[in-house]
């Protein structure tokens, strides 16, 4: 059994008065970031150099993942040093300064201490990722490190930076670390041509994938996801922030705002951020654009309530394993977990969790920290908040603070890529993802996914097109289609399609389909949540019209959330074309229950009715609520897809 963060960390008593929700304050920040560093500089290089944490190594190999160590902790001692005005009781920037000395005096060379070039993001490039949470760094602490640092090492470490600048990022997030460097390079008055056009190029990149509602795509594609707050918003803000820019300022600064308005709502009663998107090991590092905001000033939510999305992630995660008996964050979510990590994930990868203590740039005495803890979005009356720009839909219901994201536009396909069933990350193709579950590993069933059977091969869900979304009084939609493609036999069928509308109200979820094109002989098959049997998280599905064959699926390799698992799954056959109805429901606490009324002879006699009726006329659905007469109708059109309430 891991020991307690308070343990291990020398946290502070707890403070209710202050922080009613967390008990957490800025004093518990810092003592949590100190605990971490100390624990992670016990794997240091002689110099310092490289933090050789224990574990498997990522695809970058063992130096690079040295190099990481460094890098991603220093981000967070930079934070705290800056935060406190330059105070440093534990002498964490004499470490950080030996090292940079070590590492830049003959970078690339096979030795201890040596860290590895900068090269080309295909050319094991994790290098240039680390590079700007070095210079970040540098940033942070300029008074108290860089400038007392001696020229040759000054020169040596900007000869390594420029590394950054000289080879090409990845394409996505990657080319705001030479704008970081350059930033950094330019703050120091080592700025120049190079400097000035690696700036330029990310800011051109920057306004190409900015799609709206605040969230930018992580690339030419259609991935969203957490790296908005952890990447694409907080490296130009705070740029511009420390940099006193306030033209800059206010261009990023809106586009956070924005941001939040939607974002701040994915953090669950219990503090957990939605378990969405790759990098989820970066874990609390998912608050970094909550703190922002509250640092900068542009945030939509009040200073108690960002304190309180930021210490109730921060505090989930130290309560539930995330940091092991060694003092050392763990390759996973609560505890380890290997489905959740990405092939660059080395031992020092979690450490990107640094970035949450951003918030510590607030000073003891800033509304953040002075200001009570206020209940959090999803806190207060259910809601249901559309998001086109994304094709999100987020739905959260107060009673249980159980939050989910119904994805109708995120996929993490690039423009030029093919879709492949092989490629299907399950951290993007579900249906819907929750802050109380996590997706089932690629070798399980599928959770909430839609699928179709054809000889004898399931369907997966890659590139995802959105048809739409919006909301209203307590109720939201979103709808996309997708090319069900095959992992054997022919990838494709001519003609075969899904289209998919998910209908949120309250804690219910209605989820229309239609198939188009289905073969003769295909099946379609519907799961929902995936969850622990006799865990306090309760998954239902219920057919309401087309579907049969109701069952529990068994998922032996569980999730981040639960040790072994089950899904609920429908079943139906399908040809030409087929409009399939359900209603799910994800729920925690005493009420797990779904009640279902009429649809298909599918009763549950044991609760009350949600559903009075459902009309299914060619290819229009109508459905009347129970609750309060409300009709629910969807029509599908050609490639269309409207919905109406009332």
């Amino acid at each position: 059994m891991n020991a307690s963060a308070g343990d291990l960390f020398g946290l502070p008593p707890e403070d209710r008065a202050s922080s009613p929700y967390t008990g957490y304050t800025r004093a518990h920040w810092e003592a949590v970031a100190d605990g971490m560093l100390e624990a992670a500089w016990k794997w240091a290089t002689p110099g310092g150099a490289r933090l050789d944490l224990p574990g498997p190594p990522s695809h970058s190999g063992v130096r690079s993942d040295g190099l990481e160590g460094y890098a991603r902790t220093f981000l967070a001692a930079g934070f705290r040093v800056a935060g406190a005005g330059g105070k440093d009781p534990r002498g964490l920037l004499e470490r950080y300064a030996d090292g940079l000395d070590a590492g830049t005096r003959t970078p690339g060379r096979d030795d201890t201490e040596s860290w590895p070039l900068i090269l080309d993001h295909h050319v094991r490039g994790q290098p240039m990722v680390e590079s700007a949470s070095v210079a970040l760094g540098l940033r942070l602490t300029r008074p108290w490190l860089w400038d007392r640092l001696t020229s040759g090492v000054q020169d040596r470490a900007e000869q390594w930076l420029r590394g950054a600048l000289r080879h090409v990022p990845a394409g996505n997030n990657w080319y705001l670390f030479p704008y970081t460097v350059a930033g950094f390079l330019e703050s120091v008055g080592r700025g120049d041509a190079e400097t000035a056009r690696a700036r330029e190029r990310a800011s051109e990149l920057l306004e190409h994938w900015y799609r709206g509602d605040g969230w930018y795509a992580d690339g030419d594609g259609r991935a969203f996801d957490h790296y908005n707050g952890w990447a694409l918003h907080l490296y130009p803000l705070l740029d511009a922030h420390l940099a006193g820019d306030e033209q800059e300022s206010a261009r990023y600064g809106s586009r956070l705002r924005e941001h939040l308005e939607s974002f701040s709502l994915m953090f669950g009663g219990d503090g957990a951020p939605l378990h969405f998107g790759r990098s989820l090991t970066y874990r609390f590092a998912a608050s970094a654009g909550v703190g922002l905001g509250a640092v900068t000033g542009h945030t939509p939510l009040t200073p108690g309530a960002s304190r309180r999305v930021v210490s109730g992630s921060l505090r989930y995660f130290l309560k539930r394993g995330a940091v092991g008996n060694d003092g050392l964050l763990s390759l996973g979510w609560h505890g380890p977990h290997a489905a959740t990590l990405q092939t660059y994930s080395g031992p020092a990868s979690p450490y990107w969790a640094s970035k949450a203590f951003v918030a510590l740039l607030a000073p003891d005495g800033h509304p953040l920290w002075a200001s009570p803890e206020e209940a959090a979005p999803s806190e207060g009356p259910d809601r249901v908040l559309s998001v086109p720009a994304a094709g999100f839909l987020v739905q959260s219901t107060g009673a249980d603070g159980v939050v989910r994201l119904h994805n109708h536009g995120s996929d993490h396909v690039r423009p030029d890529e093919g879709e492949s069933a092989a490629d299907e990350d399950p951290h993007y193709a579900r249906l819907a993802y929750s802050t109380v579950t996590g997706p089932t590993s690629a070798e399980n069933t599928a959770d909430n996914h839609l699928s179709v059977t054809v000889g004898g091969a399931r369907s997966s869900r890659r590139r995802i097109r959105p048809l739409g979304s919006g909301h209203g009084d307590g109720w939201g939609w979103a709808a996309s289609w997708h090319l069900p493609v095959f992992p054997s036999g022919p990838s494709t069928v001519p003609g075969l399609r899904v289209e998919s509308v998910t209908v949120a109200r309250g804690r219910h979820e209605l989820r229309a389909h239609r198939v188009l094109g289905a073969p003769d002989g295909a099946r379609a098959e519907l799961t929902g949540w995936a969850t622990a049997p006799d865990g306090p998280v309760r998954s239902l599905l219920r057919g309401l019209h087309g579907w049969r064959a109701p069952e529990d699926v068994r998922v032996p390799q569980g999730t981040a959330f639960a040790r072994w698992a089950t899904v609920p799954r429908l079943g139906a056959e399908v040809t030409g074309t087929a409009v399939l109805v359900a209603l799910a429901s994800l729920t925690a606490g005493p009420e797990a229950a779904l009640p279902v009324g009429a649809g298909d002879g599918v009763v549950d006699e044991a609760s009350d009715e949600v559903v009075d009726r459902v009309e299914v006329a060619g290819d229009t659905v109508t459905v009347r609520w129970a609750e309060d007469g409300a009709r629910t109708r969807i029509a599908f059109g050609r490639g269309t897809v409207t919905v109406d309430h009332g």
